[in-house]
């Protein structure tokens, strides 16, 4: 009998329309949602200084928020290298390209396993991009390491009820190939990376906070094949009120 039951429940989950529910946490996929064919690995030959490459944030929720006006996402980065190579400085004393963009924007996704959790009415920003050179540094790590922070929110009255068990589009965080070759070119492009989401903090109007930290599916990816990743590093305690700061 118990056979024929879990017979019965396998069919229901696996009919045509059936829903499965995600347990809490973050998704990092390149090119697209991890729910919609994102990939963990980018090659590039580092040939050119034009296109980009983009990853994807995703995030899943524990429990309903009724009233999520933003989040904050924190992207921990990791070279294979004793330092942290010219390509990857974005910013700071020793940045060599102006190469890293955000987008809360996903109209022109596919929204077909992910969801845009604002109808992409959210602004935001690469808020921070910490190395070992800037201040602050990454925090509890060597040369080797960067850290991205991005931030988007609505205001108030654009509130919206997000669900549990549902993945969200959180952002695209684009990486421009400028400055890759020929005068002006940044060394390091070929050098293995790891990337994680390390961490995403959903709040609502009335200040509730989910942290997610645990990855649904993944949420470390790898440029140019790097293996051996590391998971995220220290925390920084990042305030809503900053966040806000910062949107203002």
């Amino acid at each position: 009998m118990k056979s024929v039951r879990a017979s019965a429940l396998l069919f229901m989950l696996l009919a045509p329309g059936a829903t499965l529910a995600h347990a809490a946490g973050v998704n990092l996929s390149w090119d697209a949602c991890a729910g919609e064919n994102g990939i963990q690995n980018k090659v590039f030959a580092c040939d050119t200084n034009t296109g980009t490459q983009t990853l994807y944030g995703s995030f899943v929720l524990g429990s309903g928020l009724p009233n999520a006006i933003g989040f904050e996402a924190r992207v921990d980065i990791t070279a294979k290298a004793d330092s942290l190579p010219a390509w990857w400085r974005f910013t700071g004393p020793n940045t060599c390209r102006l190469a890293l963009s955000s987008s809360f924007s996903f109209a022109s996704d596919p929204q077909s396993d992910c969801v845009d959790p604002f109808d992409s009415q959210a602004t935001g920003a690469v808020a921070g991009y910490h190395t070992f050179w800037t201040t602050p540094q990454v925090p509890g790590s060597g040369p080797e390491t960067a850290r991205g922070l991005l931030i988007a929110a609505v205001p108030q009255g654009l509130a919206q009820a997000l669900s549990a068990g549902t993945e969200y589009y959180a952002f695209k965080m684009t990486i421009s190939a400028i400055n890759t070759v020929g005068t002006g070119g940044c060394s390091g492009c070929s050098t293995p990376v790891c990337i994680t989401l390390s961490e995403v903090r959903v709040v609502g109007s009335d200040n509730t906070t989910h942290v997610l930290t645990s990855p649904v599916e993944v949420s470390t990816v790898t440029w140019q094949s790097a293996d051996q990743c590391p998971g995220g590093l220290a925390s920084e305690g990042i305030s809503w009120g900053r966040i806000r700061s910062v949107l203002r």
